[in-house]
């Protein structure tokens, strides 16, 4: 048995690579490229990309080519997909359970051996379930070549895969929301002077639909004073139904105008089955945050009290005064 810190680094080395268009690994003497076999559906397709009814079946098959030098026994099944914390698709491991596309796919042959130079169409049947939710599924196929374990105990296990996705037919829902918007805000000793406020939201696809989403921020004062816009940022990744997505944007230039508002707003972007895009109404929402100028605070607190000291010594003068005149008359 692997010891902790070598089982969690082979687990590390479990990556895949979900391929939009053919794709190819290597490594040595080992390599092999995969593509979308020729056939009804069409030629030279970027991924597997169906719209089906419930209830409905396909039947496709995936192209490996080994382009290495010596033959080559691959592993193939499938596999529902998610989103990587850095934004990437991933597909599960074989030792986690697939749901979706991933129960859905069943490939023709478990592992393939390919000559060097050769290549093999490997198929597979798609069958939607009669009650599948209508919307968005994603999963992929894939393709898997485990090393032998080194003198450390560690095997490699390199994927490549293709996507497949799944349109199930029924009203379809796209919904983005914007959660606990909130502000925090790092200034400056100048009283002055401007700091950063840095915006945190999170995206959560509460719809049926894979969506992407266009992002727009801006920090306002009280009555939306001294207004400032982050740059220009970049589209969120593709969020498949259910996922969330924290998002953290710094804002400089923003004065300590003690409570500041964040406006965020959303262009939800969805895709369709022949790859264009198009835009969805627009989601907004308002998080608040505390921006205190310590220093004048302190600077005020300090010249109230000094004068607050005055008028104390002024009337106990006024009054040494008054008893003096009293005692004399």
């Amino acid at each position: 048995m692997l010891s902790r810190p070598l089982a969690l680094l082979a687990a590390l080395l479990l990556s895949v690579l979900v391929a939009p268009a053919p794709a190819q690994a290597a490594e040595g003497e080992a390599s092999w490229a995969i593509r979308t076999a020729s056939n009804t559906y069409g030629d030279a397709r970027q991924n597997f990309s169906y719209t089906l009814n419930p209830g409905a079946t396909v039947e496709d098959a995936l192209v490996v080519h080994n382009d290495g030098t010596e033959p080559i026994t691959l592993a193939v099944y499938a596999a529902d997909g998610f989103t990587t914390t850095d934004g990437q698709l991933d597909l599960l491991r074989t030792d986690q359970e697939s749901h979706g596309v991933g129960v859905w796919v069943t490939a023709g042959r478990s592992t393939v051996k390919i000559k060097p130079g050769r290549e093999k169409q490997v198929p597979f049947a798609l069958a939607v379930p009669d009650n599948a939710t209508p919307g968005d599924h994603l999963g992929g196929i894939v393709t898997s070549l485990t090393s032998e374990a080194n003198d450390a105990g560690i095997a490699v296990d390199r994927r490549l895969a293709m996507r497949i996705r799944v349109r199930v037919s029924g009203e379809l829902a796209p919904q983005l929301t914007v959660e606990d918007p909130h502000v925090d805000y790092d200034g400056t000793a100048n009283p002055l002077g401007t700091g950063e406020a840095t915006v945190e939201y999170t995206i959560h696809n509460t719809g049926n639909a894979i969506l992407a989403a266009r992002q727009e921020v801006r920090v306002t004062g009280p009555f939306g004073w001294a207004g400032r816009d982050a740059p220009d940022l970049p589209d969120t990744p593709e969020l498949l139904p259910g996922e969330r997505w924290t998002v953290s944007v710094p804002v400089d230039g923003v004065p300590p105008l003690v409570r500041l508002s964040a406006q965020v707003r959303l262009v939800p972007l969805l895709n369709d089955a022949a790859g264009s895009t198009s835009t969805l109404d627009a989601v907004e929402e308002t998080g608040h945050g505390w921006a205190v100028p310590w220093t004048l605070l302190l600077v005020v607190v300090l010249v109230g009290g000094g004068g607050t000291g005055l008028v104390v010594r002024d009337r106990r003068l006024r009054a040494a005064v008054r008893e003096t005149a009293s005692a004399s008359a």
